[in-house]
């Protein structure tokens, strides 16, 4: 599994036109699945990701998490964040999970980050959208599950 995560100060997601979620101070989570990812990695990413101390204290360090500022999270799929560009200028998606195995594991990162006590947002699985943001820092990270590597082998 892999996500990009953005520090923003606001973010939104659009289907069609109309809004779809949209959060306040908090993290965008674009969400990639892999096809040999499984619910223990949906549960570790969504774990990591809360925890992450990526917000700054009173002293201006990175010391303070999404749960700990009581921040929001905007989850959007995105399987081309396994898009394989190192052959031809056409990028092969084979890492990435077929829909039908991703959007139950890309609900169970969303369910665990609620179940973690943050408020969670997400975007339309499978749909073609506009996604907002303001990054604050700006921050963006990238992170991968322990059995990432195994999916793009």
């Amino acid at each position: 599994m892999r996500a990009v995560v953005q520090r923003v100060a606001r973010a939104s997601v659009r289907v069609d036109g109309r809004p779809a979620a949209e959060i306040g101070r908090g993290l965008l989570i674009l969400l990639g699945v892999a096809r040999l990812d499984d619910r223990r990695a949906a549960d570790w990413m969504a774990e990591k990701i809360a925890r992450l101390r990526i917000f700054s204290d009173a002293a201006g360090k990175f010391d303070r998490s999404l749960a700990d500022i009581g921040g929001e999270a905007l989850v959007v799929s995105q399987f081309t964040l396994y898009g394989d560009t190192r052959k031809g200028r056409r990028p092969s998606f084979s890492a990435a999970a077929d829909p039908s195995e991703a959007e139950p594991l890309y609900r169970s990162v969303i369910d665990r980050l609620q179940g973690l006590g943050i408020a969670t947002r997400h975007g339309i699985f499978g749909a073609h959208m506009e996604v907002d943001l303001v990054n604050d820092g700006p921050v963006t990270l990238i992170v991968e599950s322990a059995g990432d590597e195994r999916a793009v082998a």
